[in-house]
């Protein structure tokens, strides 16, 4: 198992392919479906935007209230294809890393293929054992959406598998992992 950090290279993104399981540190984004309509809006009216994406890492994730003495509550992934309407957007202004789980569809793979990117599945079901990797958590941006705003949340050796490679090899297109492993 490979560790990396947030932000990436493209060298580290061409260095991983498809399966290789990753330990992933560093700063990365929650951002869910209501956010990323923001963000889209966001670029398409040319405004600034919360956090630079260049060499980021979005997680589909919306997590639940912090417990007392911890920075967040459990944080697991959500359904990456429902951010399929936006994510091609966002890959072109700098996006590297999205992190969520299932099939993406193929504007996107064609994406992460055209920019360099890549995208992570978390395993679904552990969300509770992944807020253990989050070391810290800070609002960024659209509170009003409540679980769904902006987090950017300092995370220590979370546990990722590369679902599609920087070359749009697709794990749950590959025969190597039943798609229901990784949801």
């Amino acid at each position: 198992m490979r560790e990396i950090s947030i932000p990436i290279t493209d060298e580290i993104i061409d260095g991983l392919n498809m399966a290789d399981m990753v330990l992933l540190s560093g700063k990365i984004y929650t951002a869910r479906d209501a956010a990323h309509k923001n963000l889209a809006a966001l670029i398409e009216a040319g405004e600034k935007l919360p956090f630079d994406f260049d060499g980021q890492a979005v997680f589909y994730a919306g997590p639940s209230p912090a417990k007392p003495g911890r920075p967040i509550g459990s944080v697991g992934p959500t359904t990456a294809g429902r951010m399929d309407l936006y994510s091609p957007l966002l890959i072109s202004q700098g996006l590297k890393v999205m992190i969520g789980k299932g099939l993406r569809s193929a504007e996107v793979v064609d994406a992460i293929v055209k920019y360099r990117g890549i995208y992570f599945a978390a395993s679904g079901g552990v969300a509770a054992l992944m807020a253990k990797c989050v070391k810290s958590a800070r609002l960024i941006a659209f509170e009003e959406l409540g679980t769904e705003a902006v987090r950017e949340l300092i995370v220590e050796k979370l546990p990722l598998v590369v679902a599609i490679d920087s070359r749009g090899r697709n794990i749950y297109e590959s025969g190597r992992l039943e798609y229901s492993q990784l949801i």
